[in-house]
């Protein structure tokens, strides 16, 4: 039995890395997938794609091939008890010298090298296709250039991966966008705030693009206490406006408390439970249910809802 290895930081999974995933499952009988932990990803980047995220999208397809393994590395090695096992390891054009490297270190511990699988680079137009570029919105997971062009009207990385899971799924390929916008509320809407917020993001971040989402989390009063609903505002360039909400949860009282004193529920839900950086990974939604729901998939929900007039519509 051959055992392959393919890793990578998957921040977009895109045709490039679909095609070493499938050279890895061509190759071997047992196939081992790496996605590098948080830490080795942000090395040299401004912001990430949080690895749970990155991980369920790789694993989502990972389980069309066949049976395999993911496993989080922290370095180009990664854990021995995993690669030592290795016979053929499928590598890019560009990461070859990589593999060479980690063949290097193989042979000084005394192990055989293992046989290197090069992949062509999937190319969009004259350059290599990137999750950095797609990211910027310059073309989908394919390289496609002509496929529709929406802006999302925020720089937090769930809610674009949010929009990107919904769009892909009614229009296919798409071209994603954030744009850093104002949402013209208080850092912790209430109420009708909410909504506004989201207007005002999908508005500012419309400009060129066929059409923006804005979608903004708030807090509201409900009939046994305090309940996060997110809204999302979809704008296309033809001025039509369609409108949605994801289902609502409720807060612990303590939680409630503090925010109704002027805190943020990000605040608030470190000063309770020490928990930080909710906002870009699980949410506090992923805290409180124990991961039975995470931010991403209550954002969808927003996002599906403002886009089911649309759908309907044409």
């Amino acid at each position: 039995m051959r055992t392959s290895a393919v890793a990578g930081t998957f921040d977009v999974l895109h045709e490039g890395h679909r095609s070493l995933i499938r050279r890895a499952f061509e190759v071997g009988d047992r196939v081992l997938v790496g996605i590098t932990s948080d830490a080795m990803a942000s090395d040299g980047r401004d912001e990430i794609v949080p690895l749970e995220i990155r991980r369920r999208e790789l694993e989502t397809y990972l389980n069309t091939l066949g049976p395999q393994s993911v496993f989080v590395i922290d370095d180009i090695y990664g854990p021995d008890e995993m690669m030592d096992d290795v016979d053929v390891l499928v590598v890019s054009e560009e990461t070859l010298p990589n593999g060479r490297v980690l063949n290097d270190r193989r042979r000084e511990r005394g192990l055989e090298p293992m046989e290197l699988s090069v992949v062509p680079l999937v190319m969009s137009g004259d350059s290599k296709i990137s999750s950095s570029a797609i990211l910027r919105g310059e073309y989908g997971r394919s390289g496609r250039r002509d496929v529709i062009d929406i802006a999302v009207g925020s720089g937090n990385r769930v809610k674009v991966a949010a929009v990107r899971t919904v769009m892909e799924r009614v229009y296919g390929d798409v071209r994603i966008t954030a744009v850093d916008v104002p949402s013209g509320v208080p850092d912790q809407p209430f109420g009708e705030q909410t909504h506004r917020g989201s207007e005002n993001r999908a508005r500012a971040a419309l400009g060129d693009h066929d059409m923006a989402v804005g979608i903004e989390a708030g807090v509201f009063e409900m009939l046994d206490g305090l309940y996060d609903i997110q809204h999302c505002t979809i704008i296309s360039r033809d001025g039509k406006a369609t409108y949605g909400h994801g289902s609502g949860f409720r807060y612990p009282d303590r939680i409630a408390e503090l925010v109704r004193g002027g805190m943020t529920v990000g605040d608030a839900v470190h000063e309770v439970y020490g928990n930080t950086d909710i906002g870009k990974k699980q949410g506090a939604v992923g805290l409180l249910s124990k991961g039975l729901i995470d931010r991403k998939t209550l954002t969808e929900q927003s996002v599906i809802a403002a886009m089911i007039p649309r759908i309907w519509d044409e």
